[in-house]
């Protein structure tokens, strides 16, 4: 299923874009239908929007979506942030959780949501990737981004810069390593994954004048992953490790925070790379860009990551249910 995210946004515009063509499977939108209608006539879109509660479940075609109904607390405008309809973001994903959990779907693919709208409505909300795993119950959720052959993890996702160094434990470190690794094996079908990690200052510390983080706990985690099997190379500078020469020897590139990989990453694939959500019991992918309010109700957003990151769901989806 898909979730329509910040009703102001352009999430519903990416779900009545996915309107235009065929689907190789069941597609839900939890989105208030309303709201729906009423971007559709706003971009002159044709589309037919179907009660999934009354619509039996079958491929889906071009010029319909079917439309799990959740209503906004205050009328949208597009463009117009309104703390009042938070708690329709929230009823969405929980609905999503709980449908994907019992096995009614077989993954998420989540448009953008706003985090400050939700924190002004008094809601702790660092971001979809925290909110699923504590839904879920999961210590500890991993961020990768996709785009094409290039994967890029994160070690931390939403923190400040100050707050980085601290969290870079040695615990921390093995784990995302073992969850990284299991699911490029489970869900992408890598055999032995290739990961390379990169060093947490400039030039991975310069043999400890720039930091000493790579040498205290950096490289040991390296030396454990490779004791256990993995196929672990680094601390590598981050400045060199994504020349596509030293990219072409490994499968994913594990980023020590946020800014370190994610530029690289949407320089190469911006309006095309996917968002996935490793070591979670339930599949999660989303779009690699924001709620981008400017262009909401205009016609101009571009579907292109969302319909990469439905396109994802459903390969990943496929090869995790193959025997």
């Amino acid at each position: 299923m898909v979730t329509a995210g910040e009703p102001a946004g352009i999430g519903p515009d990416l779900c009545l874009a996915l309107a235009r063509q065929d689907f190789p499977c069941e597609l839900t939108v939890f989105a208030d239908r309303d709201v729906l209608s009423a971007r559709a006539q706003a971009l002159d879109a044709k589309v037919t929007l179907l009660d999934a509660a009354q619509t039996p479940g079958r491929a889906h075609r071009a010029g319909s979506l079917r439309v799990r109904h959740f209503p906004v607390q205050r009328p949208v405008t597009a463009g117009r942030l309104d703390p009042s309809n938070a708690p329709q973001i929230l009823a969405i994903l929980d609905a999503a959780i709980d449908a994907t959990a019992s096995g009614d779907y077989d993954a998420i693919v989540t448009a953008p949501v706003q985090k400050s709208t939700l924190n002004e409505a008094g809601i702790p909300f660092t971001g979809h990737t925290e909110y699923l795993a504590e839904r879920t119950g999961t210590p500890l959720p991993v961020m990768l981004l996709v785009a094409d052959s290039l994967r890029v993890a994160l070690a931390t996702t939403h923190l400040a810069l100050r707050d980085v160094p601290a969290a870079i434990t040695a615990t921390l470190l093995d784990q995302v390593l073992a969850i990284l690794d299991r699911d490029l094996r489970r869900s992408f079908g890598l055999a032995r994954p290739r990961i390379a990690v990169c060093g947490l200052n400039p030039h991975a510390g310069e043999s400890g004048h720039l930091g000493d983080e790579e040498i205290r706990i950096i490289a040991p985690a390296i030396e454990r992953a490779r004791a256990g099997g993995l196929s672990v190379s680094g601390p590598l500078p981050a400045d060199t490790v994504f020349v596509p020469r030293q990219l072409a020897q490994f499968d994913a590139v594990l980023a020590m925070f946020h800014d370190q990989g994610l530029p690289v990453l949407k320089h190469a694939g911006f309006g095309h790379a996917v968002n996935v959500t490793l070591g979670l019991p339930i599949l999660r992918t989303s779009v690699d860009h924001g709620t981008a309010l400017d262009l909401a109700g205009t016609g101009r957003a571009d579907p292109g990551s969302l319909i990469a990151a439905l396109q994802l769901a459903l390969a990943l989806a496929a090869r995790r249910t193959r025997p």
